[in-house]
């Protein structure tokens, strides 16, 4: 699928499984951080929404003006953190090197890369939505 061209309703109509939709406050400014530093790739990056991927993965970001009669909507904090609760893995992704670069897309980094007796390096990286992106690798 050509996911730069693709129309709403036939992306929509090819989504199988779990997706994974993520509200945030600045589109093109996740996108470019989640690009930067996880070599994602993106489609159809607006101001409003940008379709992602990551290896054979895709998930969308949304604006909040995207969400106008949403019913989660009323339920977003005012102030982040918004993503408090939520851990996106990212398996096939350099901790050393995101934890490194995290700062200069404006990334804080939570843990700093650890080996884990679950067999990972990991590390922690808060994006300015809050949510937790959590690249690893098998140690």
């Amino acid at each position: 699928m050509d996911y730069e061209t693709v129309s709403a309703p036939e992306f929509g109509a090819s989504l199988r499984g779990i997706g994974l939709n993520l509200l945030v406050r600045d589109v093109l400014a996740q996108t470019e951080g989640l690009c930067t530093l996880f070599g994602m790739r993106a489609f159809q990056a607006s101001r409003d929404f940008a379709i992602l991927q990551y290896g054979q993965q895709v998930f969308q970001l949304h604006a909040d003006a995207t969400y106008a009669k949403h019913p989660l909507l009323n339920l977003l904090p005012e102030n982040p953190p918004r993503g408090a609760g939520i851990q996106i893995h990212l398996f096939d992704t350099d901790p050393d090197d995101a934890a490194q670069r995290a700062d200069t897309v404006g990334f804080t980094v939570l843990q700093p890369p650890t080996d884990k007796p679950h067999g990972l390096r990991e590390c922690f990286l808060l994006c300015p939505d809050g949510y937790a992106w959590v690249p690893s690798r098998p140690l």
